[in-house]
């Protein structure tokens, strides 16, 4: 058995085939998902998993360089998020490594998931908990 925090297989399986600037999506429930994109649907029910914790448990294995959000995440849903930006700030601190954030409309976001290697899909019911990982490298 996996011994990291890790021990979902497709995420496991994304993560590890990632390439530099591939990009996957973790989105809130009601995010549509392009229907040639990988759906990795952990949804159980409203809140679970949340959003901050999914994004926390891909942060622990991927090592990301950037994140697209959308401009209106800001606005309408402040709490999560500024914890997502503590969660990113922690994780620059760790590695030593900047991450850039982009934001874009909301229309241009739901757009971009087009090119994501895979969506996961959480059972966040908070509007606009999105955010798009950028990979980048260890090295």
């Amino acid at each position: 058995m996996k011994k990291s925090t890790l021990i979902n297989s497709e995420i496991s399986y994304l993560v590890a085939t990632l390439g530099h600037t591939d990009e996957i999506t973790i989105c809130d429930a009601g995010l549509p998902i392009p229907e040639h994109v990988q759906r990795i649907d952990l949804a159980l029910t409203h809140g679970v998993p949340s959003f901050l914790d999914t994004v926390r448990v891909i942060l622990s294995e991927s090592q990301i360089e950037g994140v697209i959000l959308a401009e209106e995440f800001v606005q309408v849903s402040p709490v999560h998020h500024d914890a997502l930006l503590t969660e990113l700030q922690k994780e620059s601190e760790q590695t030593g490594k900047p991450i850039e954030i982009t934001y874009v409309s909301h229309e241009a976001f739901k757009t971009r998931t087009e090119q994501s290697r895979a969506v996961v899909r959480t059972g966040e019911c908070t509007p606009y908990a999105n955010v798009i990982f950028q990979a980048g490298v260890t090295f």
